[in-house]
């Protein structure tokens, strides 16, 4: 792949990647409420998801979705319902600070966390739903798969070996990701100490979780 491709790719991902969607919402959310660290895993399950999108698009997939209209609208229309869910949850939430979720009470006061081995144990109970949301939110949209099908055969050269070209571009993305969506977390981190105001954390709540119920409209009402 030669470097002009590869930087042609780089802008393109870059811009797609940091366009505001579902995921960087989940991310500025858990970080606000969180803390950076466990945002961590919101990014890392994000990933994840972008790992499991490429490889189901190289096994031919994301071909497959393209021409099923049923297989299509059944990942949509569950990836627009487990948005909504997550806007109602947000909306109706009551706390906004790491210092109010009973994950990260229990990692903080417990004096058994003080042992490596048991507060290993609780962070991974505390990361454990961020990253599972982070994965079902990037991988429940069939768009991104029907996206990765269609974009990485753009700046893939069939005369040259196929696997390591497809290698290049998803190292590429996963970096990209990682790094675009830790801005995002960073950006949250920053809204913490403001949320820990009652009124403050009330009108964040509501106003994400309003994002979270109109991505999911948009995702019911999007064709492929």
């Amino acid at each position: 792949m030669s470097l002009h491709t590869w930087l042609l790719f780089v802008s393109l991902a870059g811009a797609v990647i940091a366009a505001p969607g579902p995921s960087a919402l989940l991310c500025v959310t858990h970080a606000a409420r969180h803390g950076v660290r466990p945002a961590l895993a919101t990014i890392v399950g994000g990933m994840t998801a972008s790992m499991t999108l490429m490889g189901l698009s190289a096994l031919g997939l994301g071909a497959v979705i393209a021409a099923s209209d049923t297989l299509f609208h059944i990942i949509k229309w569950a990836g627009a319902a487990y948005l909504l869910y997550l806007g109602i949850a947000t909306w109706r939430s009551q706390s906004s600070g790491a210092a109010d979720d009973p994950a990260v009470q229990t990692a903080n006061t417990n004096p058994a966390v003080q042992d490596a081995p048991q507060a290993g144990r609780s962070m991974w109970r505390t990361w454990r739903p961020l990253y599972r949301k982070g994965l079902i939110v990037g991988i429940g949209n069939p768009k991104d798969l029907l996206f990765f099908s269609a974009l990485f055969p753009q700046f893939m050269d069939a005369s040259l070996p196929i696997a390591g070209q497809l290698g290049v571009l998803a190292l590429t993305w996963l970096v990209l990701d990682g790094a675009i969506m830790l801005g995002y977390v960073l950006c949250g981190a920053t809204l913490l100490a403001r949320l820990q105001q009652g009124s403050a954390g009330r009108w964040f709540q509501r106003v994400t979780g309003g994002a979270f119920i109109a991505a999911g409209g948009v995702l019911a009402a999007s064709h492929r």
